[in-house]
């Protein structure tokens, strides 16, 4: 019996898993489930929507060239506990990808009067922590009376002794050196030097300016030709070059020339048209000298940024792309635009110069990209490679909301596919704290030493460690201050980071679509102090502030995360002008 028992319960027992299988339910390929919005893991059988990278934005073209995916490592973290309750919600899609980031978003602007810096570990130290990537030189309008090859004081044949202003008047010539020996200048070897010791790249403004006020029989091609002996002796070390900086502007060295003294003919006020006309030759003779040591760099040319109603401005700043961007003949590589978001030197409160970062870059793009289709000419990368506010009188520059200003300028830039960003600039004075500088001259109140960060550069550290690789997009649901930004990791993870625009603490819930969230996630929480109403001048880091009257807290690099499970949700307080930043795990 034995022998005929065994075949039939084999039988049986296959029957049995056929009907098994065949009474489970699988939702057909070509009708993936919505996965649930939630916190937490989302469930087992959900399908979730395929993210795609989508097409280069001509707005950023070659600066994605140097893309890189990143990996999310967790940091060491305490404990923390969540928020209770929410009133905001942020709703991060995790697969609609807006853009890949590009490493040059995140620039500064060094200058030329900061002083030697390579080898000194006070600042060599956290611009490596910070890893700008792109750092600009030798200044903005400095540039445009900057000689990289001359020794202190030793001017080029050609180079007059007295500089003619806007309006008409003249004063001694100003002009700087590549190979100073002034101890309290950075000259042109230890730029270079810096950028090896902290692994960034450069971007080059050339003097533009001496192609209109040089004396010499030919000022263009003296100054053309004197950009491409510093592109042989640059040797392929910078890719990103650009002719001068602002040169519609009244206030720039070349705006207005002494007729008398110049050579070749050219008007006493310059134009767009005119700008463009000696643009093209600075590129021959660039580009000759870049192909004659096997280097590929990349050429921008100064763009005006938006319209100019205003009665003030000059023809020149009126007329300014009219002229430059259908006489460039596409020669350009890249436009150049600058903004310094709030109104002229006056004493703005936090919710003008915030209101203003969350909107001037979308306002700004669209003015440009539309201006050179009506121009017919070809839409270039755009590189808004100097920007800060223009606030003063109550400490605005050197605050806790001027970090948070970053943040959003920063945001909106990624958002609105800029090709690259500077912020302006490592170092100035304390001028009662109307100072754009990232750092301390050493020279405010309270014994601050000269290279300490100021709140400004505490937030833009923290954005980069916790940013992904590529932009998503967000919804946000509830109070009109919460603003936020989301990116993922090719690792797999998930950043957001979360800012408050008002005086008053905001509770969100952090949801997902698109993601399998993991067990944990990881923040960092960052707020100004109870000193100088909105504009505090330090930054307290998960509770962590600076030893003295400004700052951040030294042990910046070292600070533990906060971390929570996520399975009671994603919830955290941002504080009043503050911004929190989080990651979070995947399944």
């Amino acid at each position: 019996m034995s022998f005929h028992i065994q075949p039939v319960l084999k039988t049986f027992t296959l029957v049995l898993i056929v009907i098994i299988f065949s009474c489970k339910k699988t939702p057909p390929p070509t009708s993936p489930v919505t996965p649930p919005v939630g916190g937490g893991n989302t469930g087992a059988d959900t399908i979730i929507k395929p993210g795609t990278d989508p097409a280069t934005a001509n707005t950023i073209g070659f600066f994605l060239d140097d893309w890189q995916p990143k990996t999310f490592t967790a940091p060491a973290y305490d404990e923390a506990a969540i928020a209770a309750s929410a009133t905001n919600t942020v709703t991060v899609d995790a697969t609609d990808i807006i853009t890949k980031i590009p490493l040059s978003e995140f620039g500064h602007n060094a200058v030329w009067w900061m002083g030697p810096v390579a080898g000194d570990t006070r600042f060599i130290e956290p611009i490596t922590n910070l890893h700008p990537h792109i750092i600009r030189f030798p200044g903005g309008s400095a540039s445009d009376a900057y000689f990289w090859n001359a020794e202190q004081g030793v001017n080029p044949a050609g180079a007059p002794t007295m500089f003619t202003k806007d309006d008409g008047t003249k004063e001694p010539a100003g002009f700087s050196y590549g190979k100073t020996n002034y101890n309290w200048q950075c000259n042109l070897d230890n730029y270079y030097a810096m950028l090896l010791q902290t692994n960034n790249k450069g971007i080059i403004t050339i003097n533009y300016g001496f192609a209109r006020y040089g004396t010499g029989t030919n000022p263009v091609a003296d100054a053309a030709h004197l950009a491409a002996d510093w592109v042989r002796y640059d040797n392929g070390r910078t890719k990103l070059w650009e002719i001068g900086n602002e040169n519609y502007g009244n206030w720039e060295w070349g705006y207005r020339i002494d007729v008398a003294a110049n050579k070749d003919g050219q008007p006493e006020f310059l134009t767009g048209a005119l700008y463009a006309q000696h643009f093209k030759v600075f590129v021959d003779s660039m580009q000759k000298a870049a192909t004659a040591i096997g280097s590929k760099i990349y050429i921008g040319a100064v763009t005006a940024e938006a319209p100019s109603p205003e009665s003030w401005q000059t023809n020149t700043r009126k007329t300014w792309n009219a002229g430059m961007m259908p006489g460039i003949d596409n020669k350009a590589d890249f436009f150049v635009v600058h903004n310094y978001f709030t109104p002229y030197n006056t004493n703005a409160n936090a919710d003008i110069i915030l209101s203003s970062a969350l909107s001037v870059p979308q306002t700004m793009m669209q003015y440009v990209t539309q201006t050179l289709q009506s121009y017919s000419a070809g839409i270039k990368p755009i590189a808004m490679d100097e920007w800060n506010m223009f606030s003063s009188g109550s400490k605005q520059q050197v605050s806790n909301t001027s970090g948070v200003f970053g943040l959003l300028i920063m945001g909106e830039v990624l958002k609105n596919k800029y090709g690259m960003s500077a912020r302006w600039d490592l170092l100035n004075g304390w001028s009662n704290g109307d100072d754009h500088g990232l750092f301390s001259n050493g020279d405010e109140p309270g014994g601050i030493a000269k290279w300490s960060p100021r709140p400004s550069f505490y937030y833009l550290y923290y954005l980069q460690k916790m940013l992904g690789d590529r932009l998503v997009s967000t919804t946000v649901a509830g109070s009109g201050n919460v603003k936020a930004y989301a990116s993922t990791y090719t690792s797999g993870q998930v950043n957001v980071t979360l800012l408050n625009t008002s005086s008053t603490a905001q509770t969100v819930e952090v949801k997902m679509k698109n993601f399998y969230s993991g067990n944990r996630f990881y923040w960092y929480s960052l707020e100004g102090s109870n000193d100088n109403g909105e504009f505090s001048r330090k930054v307290l880091v998960n509770g962590n502030g600076p030893a003295g009257d400004a700052g951040g807290p030294v042990t910046y690099a070292a600070l533990k995360a906060r971390s929570a499970v996520t399975t009671g949700g994603i919830k955290v307080t941002v504080p009043a002008f503050g911004a929190v930043m989080i990651a979070v795990d995947k399944k």
